[in-house]
C-alpha cells in the first residue's frame, strides 16, 4: 500500500515525522509520500520559500528509504490541491494499487471543505491519525458507511475506507517552532539538529513571518 501525506512543512519536525514513522510501520507501507504543499488553496503562504522548504525535508528525511519526498505539488502550477495530486498518483500506480491519504483528526473534521472532496474515496483509503484515547470525528454523512476497523481492509481493495489510527502525538507545532525562533529562542530537541542547523544558517523565521515568501507564489 501507499501512503500520502501533504503539508506545508513550514519546518519539517518532530511532530510530522514521528507519527510519519509509525505509521509506516502499522500500516506496513510499501511507500510514505512526503509531499509538501507549494500553495495552500485555504490559508496563507508558508513563511520559508519552497527551496528553503524542499532542504529542510531533504535534510530531515536523508539516509531512510521508508519516508520518501515527493515534490510534484511543488512543480506543479497554481494552488495545490491534494484532490489533483491524488488523481495524478492514481492515474501512476494504476487502479489496483491500494492508496491512502493519511490526515489528522483537525483535517478531518475540515474535510468538506476542501476542493472537490466527494470525489476523495474513489481515488484513495482516508487514514485519520489520533491521539490515544481522544474522541474521534465522525465522517461526513455520505461515507457513514465506509470506516473499517483494520489495516487488512486497506490492502483489500484501492481505496474507499477511512480507517482511525492512533500514534504519538507529539505536542509541536510549525508555528511554535516559528514563535520560539521570533523570540529569540532555540527549538532544539522538537526538530532534527540537521534541520535547525539549515535554519540558523538560513536565518529563517527570526523576524516577522511575512519577511519569507513563499517562490512559488
Amino acid at each position: 500500500m501507499i501512503g500520502v501525506l501533504g503539508g506545508t512543512f513550514d519546518p519539517v519536525h518532530y511532530g510530522h515525522l514521528r507519527p510519519a514513522w509509525e505509521l509506516q510501520e502499522q500500516l506496513k507501507l510499501g511507500r510514505l509520500l512526503i509531499i509538501p504543499c507549494a500553495r495552500p488553496a485555504h490559508r496563507g503562504p508558508p513563511v520559508a520559500s519552497v527551496e528553503q522548504r524542499l532542504s529542510m525535508l531533504r535534510l530531515a528525511l536523508a539516509d531512510q528509504q521508508s519516508l520518501q519526498l515527493d515534490e510534484r505539488e511543488i512543480q506543479r502550477p497554481g494552488p495545490s490541491y491534494m484532490m489533483d495530486t491524488l488523481a495524478e498518483l492514481r492515474a501512476e500506480y494504476g487502479p489496483n494499487q491500494a492508496m491512502s491519504l493519511i490526515v489528522g483528526m483537525d483535517a478531518f473534521a475540515a474535510i468538506e471543505q476542501w476542493h472537490d472532496w466527494q470525489a476523495l474515496l474513489g481515488l484513495a483509503h482516508v487514514v485519520v491519525t489520533h491521539r490515544p484515547g481522544s474522541s474521534k470525528v465522525d465522517p461526513p454523512f455520505i461515507w457513514k458507511d465506509a470506516q473499517v476497523d483494520s489495516r487488512q481492509k486497506l490492502d483489500e481493495s484501492p481505496s474507499g475506507h477511512i480507517l482511525y489510527v492512533s500514534v504519538t502525538q507529539l505536542d509541536i507545532s510549525a508555528s511554535r517552532i516559528r514563535r520560539l525562533l521570533q523570540d529569540g529562542h532555540s527549538p532544539r530537541f522538537l526538530l532534527p539538529d540537521s534541520v535547525l542547523s539549515y535554519i540558523e544558517q538560513q536565518r529563517l523565521y527570526r523576524h516577522h513571518e511575512t519577511q519569507h515568501p513563499s517562490l512559488g507564489t
